[in-house]
């Protein structure tokens, strides 16, 4: 029997009101993914090393391959234990409930500004290139072709949220879903960087919230079912602990842990971490641009 470290809430939700039953979709060194028989999402089982997030569950072990968990196994719960065929038995009872909370905007956007820019020069220089960060000495001409077209769809998408063309924006949106390297791809996860600043109450694109929604719904076919995942997950201001712990020291004047939070962010996969803080920072400087033209509204939906 493996003990359950911490779960989000809406995971151990679904597990205590419903008889959660489906099959594991895809295994990794650290996490394996369950595709829900009920609502066709996908819900993780991740080690103890890995952060908390949307639809996971961590429990006490240092490594997903040695139970030789394979795709296709059979899942189902019963009196609070989760069971992975008869290879893994999971204990969910009165387990540590996590929850995505994003901050709000800030009032003053001095300190969030000058973070901005400490953040932008960090990852340049530490950030993992391959993705949105372009490599100074590309390994194929397809590898530079595909950081150029990167590079000018994220720069046009900003550009338009900026000036509030929402429509067009859209458009650039779309064209970088499913686009450069990675399990999930560069311009997926430039998006859930992006999509979580949105998430901010009070925030100018707070009343934009629909773009993110509408973005998603047209990217289920155009991405794979993990990557489309994280993206509906962030569309409603659901991501990752590291995610928010790096917001939250962007709205604060502790350089320590600024920097402490993004190194956390930028250990996510291979160049996704990078992409994801890129997402995040353009996010949020469109967010600082846009806020004399928008409406901020006070009100939660």
């Amino acid at each position: 029997m493996i003990k359950t470290v911490s779960a989000d809430v809406d995971f151990v939700k679904k597990l205590n009101n419903s008889k959660f039953t489906g099959f594991v979709h895809s295994t990794f060194n650290r996490t394996f993914n369950i595709k829900c028989s009920q609502n066709n999402e996908l819900y993780t089982i991740a080690c103890r090393n890995v952060d908390n997030g949307p639809n996971t569950l961590i429990i006490d072990v240092d490594n997903i391959r040695p139970m030789e968990i394979a795709v296709n196994d059979q899942v189902f719960t019963k009196k609070n234990i989760l069971h992975i065929g008869n290879k893994l038995a999971i204990s969910f009872e009165n387990v540590n409930q996590w929850i995505s909370v994003v901050p709000g905007y800030p009032s003053n956007e001095e300190i969030l500004n000058q973070n901005l820019k400490k953040l932008k020069k960090f990852i340049d220089i530490h950030g993992k290139s391959g993705g949105i960060k372009k490599h100074e000495l590309p390994n194929s001409l397809f590898e530079a072709k595909m950081s150029n077209m990167l590079e000018q769809r994220t720069n046009l998408l900003l550009d338009e949220l900026a000036e509030d063309r929402m429509s067009s924006a859209f458009e650039h949106a779309i064209s970088i879903i499913g686009l450069g390297p990675g399990l999930t791809p560069s311009g997926d996860d430039f998006l859930v960087g992006l999509f979580t600043s949105f998430s901010m109450l009070n925030s100018p694109f707070y009343g934009r919230r629909s773009f993110c929604e509408d973005v998603v719904s047209k990217a289920k076919t155009l991405t794979n079912d993990i990557s489309w995942m994280a993206l509906q997950k962030a569309s409603t201001g659901k991501v990752r602990e590291s995610i928010i712990l790096l917001l939250n020291a962007l709205l604060d004047e502790n350089e320590a842990d600024l920097f402490l939070s993004l190194n956390k962010v930028l250990n996510i996969g291979s160049s996704s971490g990078t992409d994801i803080a890129l997402g995040l920072v353009g996010g949020l400087e469109a967010n600082i641009k846009a806020g004399g033209k928008l409406y901020v509204s006070t009100s939660i939906d």
